[in-house]
């Protein structure tokens, strides 16, 4: 497979992210909120997005979207290590994340199921848990 290249979005490319992200039914309201970074995954072509909220050790794994025709080809996995590696170098420690659809691929990555209550109050501030996400959304996290 071709090396994947990872960019920050600019606020004015948030418009595509928005589009694929409402395809695959996945929150858009707040992308242009203060303490996000959203990232455009390449491997000669656009392969999906992915982002991360929050500051300090710990952060929110977001917006994670494969393009609809790449899906199923073993890009995934890729893509989420990738944006760890990013994660990873910019100091996260823990990658948090909600999920109502991917949670056995993302505990097939190693995340881990935890309880919501259990979430750093920088987690459970954030508008994905108190507003964007249901309650039944699966909770996860991830040591780097």
């Amino acid at each position: 497979m071709t090396e994947l290249t990872v960019a920050p979005l600019e606020p004015e490319q948030f418009d595509g992210l928005a589009w694929f992200l409402n395809a695959a039914g996945l929150p858009s309201s707040d992308l242009g909120d203060p303490g996000r970074t959203f990232y455009r995954i390449d491997a000669e072509s656009l392969i999906g997005y992915a982002g991360l909220e929050g500051e300090g050790d710990d952060r929110l794994l977001r917006s994670v979207v494969v393009l609809h025709d790449r899906r199923r080809a073993g890009l995934g996995r890729p893509l989420v290590a990738a944006i760890e590696k990013e994660a990873r170098e910019i100091g996260v420690r823990r990658l948090h994340l909600l999920t109502t659809t991917a949670s056995g691929f993302f505990r097939a990555i190693g995340y881990l199921d935890a309880d919501r209550v259990s979430a750093p109050s920088s987690i459970a501030a954030s508008r994905e848990f108190t507003a964007l996400c249901p309650a039944s959304a699966t909770y996860l996290v991830k040591v780097l």
